[in-house]
């Protein structure tokens, strides 16, 4: 158990640090203060992210395949390092690791780091990454504590296709929202407070 939860608390890690670099990038949007419509667009580009990562997942399509290469080029320079903490005999491996892997290409990361983007600034993305992280944190506990004994329910075709239909009505959800955004923007729904 404390090898599997320093190994998630790394990666949560690696969240926070990538969502405020996102959250640092959108801050230089916050710079064309009277430019609202660039921070809707990013909203709604964030949102369609959203929509194609709930399609990704129920298996519909690959469609968001496209964004887990795209990060492939950042995880080729990283993955060699994993090599010195293997075999995990420990938490004082499993954490440095776990911030390594971390940086694994994935769709769903990138998903939530588009939204990271929106909040305008380092602080409101790493939160906006560690939330999402300490949210998957149960899971991912009980798949690497669990995953020999369901590894058959983990995979099944039926959790994904839920799991897909969630993500991707939040994102219908957010696309709806867009309409009734552009006054909200600046009065703390996005952007500061």
């Amino acid at each position: 158990w404390p090898v599997h939860l320093a190994y998630n608390l790394g990666r949560i890690s690696s969240y926070a640090t990538a969502g405020a670099l996102m959250g640092a990038l959108g801050s230089l949007g916050l710079l064309l203060n009277n430019v609202l419509p660039v921070q809707l667009a990013l909203y709604v580009a964030a949102n369609l992210m959203m929509v194609a990562l709930g399609v990704y997942l129920t298996g519909i399509t690959g469609a968001l395949a496209f964004a887990e290469r795209g990060g492939q080029w950042l995880w080729r320079r990283v993955q060699p390092l994993t090599r010195r903490f293997l075999p995990v005999r420990g938490p004082a491996q499993a954490f440095p690791l776990g911030l390594l892997w971390g940086w694994l290409p994935c769709g769903l990361v990138y998903s939530v780091l588009a939204m990271a983007l929106l909040t305008g600034s380092a602080a409101r993305g790493a939160a906006t990454l560690l939330a999402f992280g300490l949210g998957t944190l149960p899971n991912l506990m009980l798949a690497g504590l669990l995953l020999v004994r369901f590894r058959n329910a983990v995979q099944g075709r039926a959790l994904r296709l839920a799991s897909g239909l969630i993500v991707l009505v939040f994102g219908l959800w957010g696309l709806l929202n867009a309409m009734t955004l552009g006054g909200r923007l600046w009065h703390g729904v996005v952007a500061p407070m």
